[in-house]
């Protein structure tokens, strides 16, 4: 595939996200002069204006406003493009919402890139979720060949479902259309512009913070880092029909982590859980979800314990190797910049 030139028009949806932005200031850094950008129309552009302003890119970007369940705003948004990356997703709590908003919008968009596009590469950003841990032992190391989610109705994970299908729509557009195409997979995204915790580090509920698996260490991949490996997914030769997992060479663990937020911004009640405890409560939630007959639904079971707070190694060895990324920024100054962000007065109220 030859490396698009830097003019020709490049599709980004989801533009206006926390990752999205950071995708589009990096086309910036790489010379690109032509970026369409599909958000929401109800969207608060509000931090991509200030991304805009700062990069003194008014002439560069463009602004579609539509929805990618309309056939006809997928249509406006890929006319010409050379390249799309699809960054956004629902996150949707039922499985007929994730359905539509992932699978369907994926589809529609796929398509109307083969039909008015000049395809050269579909980039879909998938998510570390729609890996399984069920059957594997603790420790184990997840890359790129690890077994995926076979139930997530089960996982009780409507988000996974719908990334799961995501990738299916696009491989099977690959296959059968001739799709040019490479899935991402991003661990733990963080950096400032994110202020919630990940479920990976645990759960807020019943009024307070429950804290899962604490030895277990983070997918971690910094906003900046993240955004370009997405971005070098587009333009790399060699690598059609590829996927990649996205996670930083420095990470920490889930105690790492949480002790960091607490120490920026104060205190605050957390119950330290270890694993084999949340796995008995998945079990027994489980069995009376069964005998209450779904009136408490699963919510908490085996393979969400599993997939979140078992605990695995991870490697990026393949995303190095073949798209040449390296992670810029490291812990130390990501863990900084995602902090800063916290003004200490206003989390404790």
């Amino acid at each position: 595939m030859q490396t698009p030139e830097q003019e020709q028009t490049v599709l980004v949806t989801g533009a206006n996200g926390f990752l999205g932005v950071k995708v589009v200031e990096t086309l910036l850094e790489y010379g690109f002069t032509n970026i369409r950008c599909f958000v929401r129309p109800s969207s608060n552009l509000a931090r991509f204006h200030e991304m805009v302003e700062k990069r003194r890119a008014h002439g560069k970007i463009t602004i579609v406003k539509g929805d990618l369940l309309s056939r006809e705003d997928c249509e406006r948004a890929t006319v010409e493009a050379v390249i799309v990356y699809h960054l956004a997703a629902g996150f949707d709590k039922s499985f007929a919402g994730a359905f539509m908003n992932s699978a369907l919008a994926t589809r529609n968009l796929v398509e109307a890139f083969l039909r008015n596009g000049k395809p050269k590469r579909f980039v879909n950003v998938s998510s570390f979720a729609v890996y399984s841990n069920l059957s594997r032992p603790r420790g184990a190391m997840l890359d790129e060949n690890s077994p995926l989610e076979d139930c997530p109705q089960a996982r009780y994970d409507a988000y996974a479902f719908g990334k799961l299908k995501q990738e299916e729509i696009v491989r099977r557009h690959g296959n059968e259309k001739g799709l040019r195409y490479v899935i991402l997979r991003p661990g733990t995204v963080y950096g400032a512009g994110k202020r919630d915790l990940t479920g990976r580090i645990g759960i807020n509920s019943f009024g307070f913070f429950m804290h899962i698996g604490g030895s277990n260490r983070l997918p971690m991949t910094y906003v900046d880092n993240c955004a370009e490996a997405i971005v070098l997914a587009g333009i790399r030769e060699g690598i059609d029909g590829e996927t990649f997992n996205v996670v930083d060479d420095e990470t920490l663990t889930s105690r790492e982590f949480l002790r960091a937020y607490k120490k920026k911004v104060g205190a605050f009640f957390s119950l330290r859980i270890p694993f084999w405890m949340a796995n008995l409560m998945s079990i027994m939630w489980e069995k009376y979800s069964r005998w209450s007959k779904g009136q408490l639904p699963p919510v908490f079971n085996r393979r969400r314990s599993a997939a979140e707070w078992k605990g695995n190694r991870f490697s990026n060895q393949k995303i190095k190797s073949r798209l040449g990324w390296q992670p810029r920024v490291g812990v130390e100054k990501g863990m900084a910049e995602f902090l800063a962000q916290f003004d200490v007065k206003e989390a404790a109220k």
